[in-house]
């Protein structure tokens, strides 16, 4: 079994200060998460910007100067979304892919997200893929329901999508697939075999999803875009603290946490030295 991968993700586009009083917000702000992240255990940070008022954003430049700081501070891997939030227009969403980042996030489907729609058609699919490709990026295939892989192994036939992928399979967001061990189960099942893997548990179903994904031979995201909480009714102090719980478990499962280059190694990204 390979050493395990943890993914902080720091922000996300949805979470408030007000839900959340220690969310990273600013450039600096999230580059001391990433820190805090990777002193914990990360080896990736999975990042949304924000505008200094909270507000999300894809802007290039913003993007740029989180990248700088947090590349600057440690050698995590740099992991932009291009989801972004669900009003964030195509063009927008892709901004990110400027700044040639190791990796960036590639959703390959359309779901329900909540009370809105995460719209992923097949034009932008096909452009995000076809965009890590040219400029050497390492998708991360984001699966919100089953059809999703189905999507990406079309991208594969197209010559868009290079082999071995690497999926993380979002459950629990309202609208889209359960949470579930059997729902996980279903989704490595029907990956390739020589996939990589990666489970982003939403809310409560964060720590159990990803015991079972440590027991499984996959990886693990974890942090304030998934899950505000450490506990039931007590606020996380920040994404360090999750991914050290994981770091933790992992620990007392046998299971050894990889560093940000062994992580490169596993997922096939050319090893920094």
């Amino acid at each position: 079994m390979s050493k395990l991968i943890i993914t902080a993700a720091l922000t996300g586009a949805e979470v408030t200060r007000e839900q959340q009083p220690n969310l990273p917000i600013t450039p600096e702000e999230i580059a001391q998460a990433a820190v805090e992240a990777y002193e914990a255990g990360a080896a990736i940070v999975h990042v949304h910007a924000r505008l200094a008022d909270g507000t999300p954003t894809q802007d290039r430049q913003v993007y740029g100067e989180i990248q700088r700081l947090v590349t600057e501070a440690c050698p995590v891997i740099f992991q932009p979304s291009t989801g972004g939030a669900v009003w964030h227009t195509a063009q927008e969403r892709l901004q990110p892919l400027e700044l040639n980042p190791e990796m960036a996030t590639l959703s390959t489907g359309t779901c329900n997200f909540g009370s809105d729609i995460f719209a992923n058609p097949q034009e932008f699919m096909e452009e995000a893929a076809r965009t890590m490709l040219e400029r050497g990026i390492k998708p991360e295939i984001e699966v919100f329901e089953a059809g999703m892989i189905d999507n990406a192994l079309r991208l594969v036939k197209k010559g868009l999508l290079k082999e071995p992928l690497h999926f993380n399979f979002v459950l629990g967001v309202p609208g889209a697939m359960s949470a579930s061990v059997r729902s996980l189960a279903f989704l490595v099942d029907s990956i390739p075999p020589n996939a990589t893997w990666t489970v982003s548990g939403i809310g409560r179903h964060e720590t159990p999803l990803a015991v079972a994904a440590m027991a499984m031979g996959g990886h693990v995201r974890v942090g304030f875009e998934d899950n505000i909480y450490y506990r039931r009714g007590e606020l996380a102090t920040s994404s360090g603290q999750l991914v050290a719980r994981i770091a933790r478990i992992a620990h007392e499962l046998g299971r050894e946490v990889a560093d940000p280059n062994e992580a490169r190694e596993i997922l096939g990204i050319a090893v920094k030295t």
